[in-house]
């Protein structure tokens, strides 16, 4: 996304990174020392990347293992070089890469928290005054003051992490670092992250979890084989980079350039398209047919075909605007190309956003498994729900899997194959997304 380059707070413009392969160790020498035809194979980490960050924003970076996320990160931080392009980084620079790289593991905790916090540019009277809420946050006790090297791993990230983190960055990079630590330090980590993005920092955020990627990000982008494939809102993102993930080797080329060929969606997308005026009873659910998903995503095929996704109320009717309290059920045919053993069928709702709500899934236990099915079969799926959600706009993906070495396997999966609303109503008391609560609240005079 073209700039101001002065008011960006990272700058990154047609960078590539080139590694020389060697098949053994002496053809490098001896193509150093005797200027021997060259004996090495290239090859390309990156490909010519462009892209600016403004201060403020959070950029999310996904791709499979291999597409050069660490890589660019590397490059940004300065601790590797490009072999062409440049980047900048106006402000100080926190980067949680691998974490307690630096740590001297002869050293105390103590210790190693004044000398990475040197190292991360804060001055020693900044260090005293933060130190204990370092301490704090790391929650190591008399640990602190022990030799890193007697840490468990859990010790050792917590004290890398609570370092990082606590040096006020104008820019946070985050590669993978939440996926350590037990649940409640996660919880801990992304409640510093949400703080430092509430403080007006930037933040790049590499990670595997979509989920991670849709709360923290407001864009991502996607690389693969050191390219940039897509640069866009996160829920489109994330969806194309999922789908690309489940593809097999020979269809992922082709995923590849139709990912490339996408137009991203713009933010109105993500909602349904206008509808006209209805008339209906209020409080009651009925069919929209100008209410459809904009964003709709699907993996390839591997043996069977999602059709017809549909809502059905009480009365076996179709709908698409539900009301509160309500069940419903959701719908969807599977057509089948190839035979197939212990298959299974799922749905996931899902924000406007792209955060995942609820699901359910029959995948997870055996007796709950299609036996198998042939070539021709057709299946008739249905998912009863309770519309527990408070108003708003939300979507339904669908899946169908088999077993194959002990493994469930995706044969073909919809995202936002779906749209729904749930209506207002005026007799609403819960917010968030879901409602939990079993009556009116109670406030009594005591």
């Amino acid at each position: 996304m073209p700039s101001d380059l002065d008011s960006a707070a990272i700058t990154v413009r047609n960078v590539s990174k080139n590694y020389r392969l060697y098949s053994r160790p002496t053809q490098r020498l001896a193509e150093a020392l005797f200027s021997r035809k060259k004996s090495y194979r290239e090859f390309r980490a990156l490909s010519d990347i462009s892209f600016d960050v403004q201060p403020g924003e959070t950029l999310g970076i996904v791709g499979r293992n291999g597409s050069g996320k660490s890589t660019l990160l590397q490059i940004i931080c300065g601790t590797l070089q490009p072999t062409s392009g440049s980047t900048t980084v106006r402000g100080r620079i926190a980067a949680l890469l691998e974490l307690g790289a630096g740590f001297n593991t002869e050293f105390t905790g103590r210790e190693n928290v004044y000398l990475n916090a040197t190292i991360l540019g804060m001055s020693q009277k900044e260090i005293d005054e933060r130190f204990p809420a370092i301490e704090a946050f790391a929650g190591l006790g008399d640990f602190i003051d022990q030799p890193v090297k007697s840490y468990s791993s859990g010790m050792f990230v917590r004290l890398a992490f609570a370092t990082a983190i606590h040096s006020d960055p104008d820019v946070l990079i985050v590669d993978e670092a939440l996926a350590v630590g037990d649940e409640a330090f996660q919880r801990k980590c992304f409640a510093r992250i949400e703080h430092i993005q509430a403080s007006g920092a930037t933040v790049l955020f590499v990670s595997h979890a979509p989920s991670s990627v849709l709360q923290l990000c407001s864009r991502a982008i996607l690389l693969d084989d050191g390219e940039m494939l897509m640069d866009g809102e996160p829920k489109t993102v994330i969806g194309q980079y999922q789908r690309l993930m489940n593809a097999s080797g020979e269809l992922a080329t082709s995923v590849r350039e139709e990912i490339l060929n996408v137009s991203e969606p713009s933010q109105a997308d993500n909602e349904p398209a206008p509808k006209a005026e209805v008339e209906h009873a209020p409080n009651l659910d009925f069919f929209d047919p100008h209410l459809v998903p904009q964003s709709t995503v699907e993996y390839d095929t591997e043996g069977a075909q999602i059709h017809d996704m549909q809502i059905l109320n009480a009365d076996g009717q179709r709908v698409n605007q539900l009301a509160m309290g309500q069940n419903y059920t959701l719908s969807y045919l599977v057509s089948f190309t190839e035979p197939a053993e212990n298959v299974g069928f799922g749905m996931l709702i899902k924000s406007v956003g792209g955060l995942e709500i609820a699901g359910a899934t029959t995948s997870r236990s055996k007796h709950r498994l299609l036996p198998s099915v042939v070539s021709g079969d057709k299946r008739r799926v249905r998912f009863p729900f309770a519309c527990n959600l408070v108003p708003g706009t939300y979507f339904f993906n669908g899946g169908v899997t088999r077993e194959i070495d002990g493994e469930m396997i995706f044969m073909h999966r919809i995202l936002d194959g779906a749209v729904f609303k749930v209506a207002l109503s005026e007799d609403v008391y819960a917010t968030g997304l879901v409602d939990i609560l079993t009556g009116e609240p109670q406030i009594d005079n005591l």
